[in-house]
């Protein structure tokens, strides 16, 4: 392994079709890994067959590449360098948009491809914003070069104008990004200002204006650094299906002698609107062209020599042009390739020696991506701390700055990050493959074979005949042991597929047989490891293997340091699908601060997509029903953005991001996690029941009471009651609705308080505990959720004004947009606010309240049965509403049932006939269905608007 210094991590993104594959065959063919006639025919990081068969790319993929760059060495000479770059190939169809996002969190940089004819399209525009928000330093990388001379026929001028155009709208995406990180940024320095200004108004009321104007200014950044200008190397003009590329520094390494200019200087001006005086031979701005019709230098040194080659050996075939500038550009081609018929071969050799395209990227990855040791330094802190908005890259103690360092020394820190699991065939394995023996290695094993048969003797027994036994006789029972033998080896153990881990190694070493603490995206490190939160989400592994990866090949090795990308086997079972992987580096300091300082959650990373496209599955054989259910496990751990689970119908589902994507889980099924044939039911499309004030409705059920009341009672009359059903205003369901996820944070909050225990996770919950929830920008965070929602129920008015205090649930499932509200003279001890407060005192009921409260979780069941089937057709409902009005109990006829041990029936009763009493008040209204809407963002350039 190389120092982390000589260690580039990059990755290809970019639209579907746009090159990234191509690109990545380029510089595998430099690595004599496939020939350069298959670039951009094999495809060789496309290792699935339908992947071939599509020409797309559907799963991430990484290869580690060792390459020699000459630089300066201490002395100031010219030596070859040896580098290892990591490079990562993602998807560009929108299907796919996870695995970029996990890819993203693992690299340092990023090949951004741009298709020239195609531009900017909307996938380009997703990966820059994600290459942006996780600090990677992007390389434009723009593709397809030969499109603007073979198929649009463009004059270099055109080309030149069309590349200018491409670069700033480019650039107008990244302005965008930075523009609107400008105003979040003002907006809480803002909101910070004020609320400093009310503390300190408070502790220095006549102090106020001098405390908080004392340095107290918003900090601009500069976006400079943020941009791409060829002029600075981090744009790359390239053809990776002809196997050429290059950066401006090229040509003004080749032109600076013979204009007799520093390069440096020659480099500035290459690009741009820049012209070379024919008369002085000096290089002048566009205002003292004073009308002359000149050409800029990117045109006249740069692209009409391309045009030139194109011309000479592609449009119009010309052997003496061709002579010429292989000898002009002092090429070494043989007299066979000049004279062949493939044209486009011999456009490939010429360009591969001229302007190697592998040559290229490289030295762009090395000169404008930062090393791990200091990449690290500018990500992790982020990462580290997604909360916090104040970034700092120092070091709060030792396990952190082997983080931000890289450290790969014994007693450095080891922490590496899983960002997926992904399934592989045991066959597939390197240790269960049969060593390739090479020549010497086949000859010495002949020899020694025939060594072994000449020291055997001969073995003869005469019968009584006197006639020499033959050759069976020699095959003897031992012998026959040793021939079954061999053949059991021979025959291929059954192809199980095994779970590894896609993980980047950010410092220490990890080694084979080392135990390893598994900390799942959950774990919350301001919290002691022992704390009985976090207990669920720690476990311990052991690596039982360590890999590689080469594209479709793994190869084994013993240790990975700091800075590579590996897979790693031994996680199945403890990871669900990311991980963040640790172990104390320093064991002789204090062993329990040890451990919870070496400790880090680098997976709370935010999903960009959710997944829309539900089908149910289920197995042709009934009997295969285990087989379905142990792949859909290896499925949903495998791919990130699959959601598998069962609902309360007890059909199977899974989730998919879209029809391509849903396709390429179901041959994944089929052929390698369940291996048996599968029914799919059409694409589910989920409805949600509601009710609302129509224009003519029924009488209501209850005359003289409010429209939406419904008085149930249990048998015998022990319990009755008086439940008023009510549609919810519109701005208070879509605060709702928008908050779901805060929503889900505030349940966590009461079940993790009650009696010091964790509350168990949801089913839908458990699929999706290693996924980051979907950010919103409309959503509040919990600590602010009760302000906000009384802040909307004010602006409603009416009886909506201050009932959040009597909020006794949320449902569906304790989170959606409807209300279960107390309206009896008691109701503010039964809130779910109070029930949050109570829990950080010592606040106890009282004997008259107790009895009531009793029964509270099991009118809370009704509530959630009605609002999670719905009266229409059994879907959740949405935007109710429901009022408790009273609740009225026999304490006579209770002692009874309670004697007579039926407090279960009763408890289960009182269930039955809450949860009908609200289905009964909805349909008191003017019940409606609602169908599914499909959001869809268009984004499109500008000249199209």
């Amino acid at each position: 392994m190389e120092s982390s210094s000589n260690i580039r991590i990059i990755t290809t993104l970019g639209h579907v079709d746009h090159g990234k594959t191509t690109l990545m065959d380029s510089l595998l063919a430099a690595n004599n890994i496939i020939s350069s006639r298959m670039v951009g025919k094999m495809r060789y990081l496309d290792s699935r067959e339908d992947e071939q068969e599509r020409g797309i790319t559907m799963e991430t993929s990484a290869v580690s590449l060792k390459f020699q760059v000459f630089g300066s060495g201490p002395n100031g000479e010219r030596s070859p360098i040896s580098y290892m770059v990591n490079m990562v190939d993602t998807p560009g169809h929108v299907d796919f948009s996870s695995e970029v996002s996990i890819a993203s969190r693992l690299v340092d940089g990023a090949l951004v491809v741009v298709d020239v004819v195609e531009g900017v399209c909307t996938q380009t525009i997703a990966v820059l914003r994600q290459a942006y928000q996780d600090r990677l330093r992007p390389i434009l990388v723009i593709n397809k070069l030969d499109r603007l001379i073979t198929e649009l026929r463009l004059a270099p001028i055109e080309a030149y104008h069309h590349l200018t155009r491409l670069i700033e709208q480019t650039n107008a995406v990244m302005g965008n990004f930075f523009a609107a990180e400008r105003m979040e940024d003002d907006l809480r320095w803002r909101e910070g200002r004020e609320r400093r200004l009310a503390e300190k108004k408070e502790q220095h009321a006549d102090e106020t204006d001098a405390l908080v104007n004392d340095g107290d200014e918003f900090q601009e950044r500069d976006d400079e650094d943020i941009y791409f200008a060829p002029e600075r190397g981090n744009v790359v003009f390239a053809s990776a299906i002809d196997g050429w590329g290059f950066r401006i520094g090229k040509f003004a390494q080749l032109y600076a002698a013979k204009l007799g200019v520093k390069e440096g200087n020659l480099r500035r001006v290459l690009w741009g609107d820049f012209y070379l005086d024919p008369k002085t031979k000096r290089v002048i701005s566009y205002k003292h062209l004073r009308g002359r019709a000149l050409k800029p230098l990117f045109v006249q040194f740069v692209l009409e020599n391309i045009w030139a080659v194109y011309d000479a050996v592609v449009l119009n075939p010309n052997s003496e042009k061709i002579a010429k500038i292989v000898a002009t550009l002092n090429l070494k081609i043989s007299p066979r390739d000049l004279k062949s018929k493939d044209t486009r071969h011999l456009l490939s050799l010429i360009f591969s020696q001229w302007l190697s395209l592998s040559t290229c990227i490289i030295q762009a990855a090395i000169d404008i991506v930062p090393a791990p040791c200091v990449a690290q330094a500018i990500r992790l802190p982020k990462m580290l701390y997604p909360d916090f908005h104040e970034e700092t890259n120092v070091p709060k103690n030792k396990s952190e700055e082997d983080l931000y360092t890289a450290n790969s020394q014994p007693n450095a820190l080891m922490c590496a990050y899983v960002s997926k699991m992904f399934a592989v065939s045991t066959r597939d394995l390197p240790e269960n493959k049969k060593k390739t023996l090479t020549a010497e290695e086949m000859r010495a094993k002949a020899a020694e074979a025939r060594r072994a048969r000449e020291s055997r003797p001969q073995e003869t027994d005469l019968t009584s005949q006197g006639l020499e036994a033959t050759s069976s006789i020699n095959y003897t029972p031992d012998t026959a042991a040793e021939d079954i033998n061999e053949q059991a080896e021979e025959e291929p153990e059954e192809d199980v597929e095994v779970i590894l881990g896609f993980a980047r190694l950010y410092s220490g070493t990890i080694r084979m047989g080392q135990k390893v603490y598994v900390v799942l995206p959950k774990y919350d490190t301001a919290l002691e490891p022992t704390n009985a939160q976090n207990q669920q989400f720690l476990a311990e592994a052991t690596v039982e293997g360590l890999y590689v990866m080469m594209g479709r090949e793994l190869a084994l090795t013993d240790t990975v340091q700091a800075g590579n990308i590996f897979a790693v086997r031994g996680l199945e079972g403890k990871v669900g699908r990311s991980a963040t992987l640790c172990a104390p580096g320093d064991v002789e300091s204090n062993e329990t601060q040890n451990v919870k300082d070496s400790l880090f959650n680098l997976g709370r990373v935010n999903r960009v997509i959710a997944p829309i496209v539900r089908v149910a599955l289920e197995p042709a054989m009934p009997a295969d029903m285990p087989k379905l259910l142990a792949g859909m496990k290896l499925l949903s751990q495998s791919d990130p953005c699959v959601e598998t689970f069962q609902q309360q119908t007890g059909e199977h589902v899974i989730v998919t991001a879209g029809e391509l994507h849903l396709e390429r889980c179901l041959k994944d099924l089929r052929e390698r996690f369940a291996r048996t044939e599968i029914h799919v039911s059409k694409p589910i499309v989920p409805f949600r029941e509601t009710a609302v004030k129509g224009i003519d409705m029924a009488p209501t059920k209850s005359p003289g009471a409010t429209r939406g009341t419904i008085k149930g009672s249990t048998s015998q009359g022990t319990i009755n009651f008086t439940i008023r059903a009510s549609p919810l205003p519109e701005p208070i369901r879509d605060f709702l609705l928008q908050n779901l996820a805060t929503l889900k944070k505030v349940q966590h909050q009461l079940d993790h308080k009650a009696d010091g225990q964790i509350g168990q996770l949801r089913a839908e919950e458990f699929v999706n505990e290693n996924r980051g929830d979907i950010t919103r920008d409309s959503e509040v965070r919990p600590d602010q959720f009760w302000t906000s929602l009384q802040h909307v129920c004010r602006e409603v008015g009416g009886e909506w004004d201050n009932i959040v205090d009597r909020i006794w649930g949320f449902g569906p499932q304790r989170a959606g947009s409807c209300l279960l509200i107390d309206s009896r003279k008691l109701s503010g001890e039964r809130s779910l606010k109070r029930r949050l407060e109570r829990l950080k005192s010592d606040d106890t009921d009282t004997a008259t309240d107790r009895v009531a409260i009793d029964f509270d979780g099991h009118i809370e069941t009704g509530f959630q049965l009605a609002t999670f089937q719905g009266p229409l057709c059994s879907e959740p409902v949405e935007g109710l509403a429901y009022f408790v009005e009273s609740l009225e109990v026999d304490q006579e006829r209770l002692t009874a049932e309670i004697a007579q041990n039926r407090l279960t029936q009763l408890s289960s009763a009182l269930s039955s006939a809450v949860r009908d009493a609200c289905r009964n008040g909805l349909l008191d209204w003017s019940p409606r269905l609602m169908l599914a809407m499909y959001s869809c963002d268009i984004q499109c350039s500008s000249k199209h608007r």
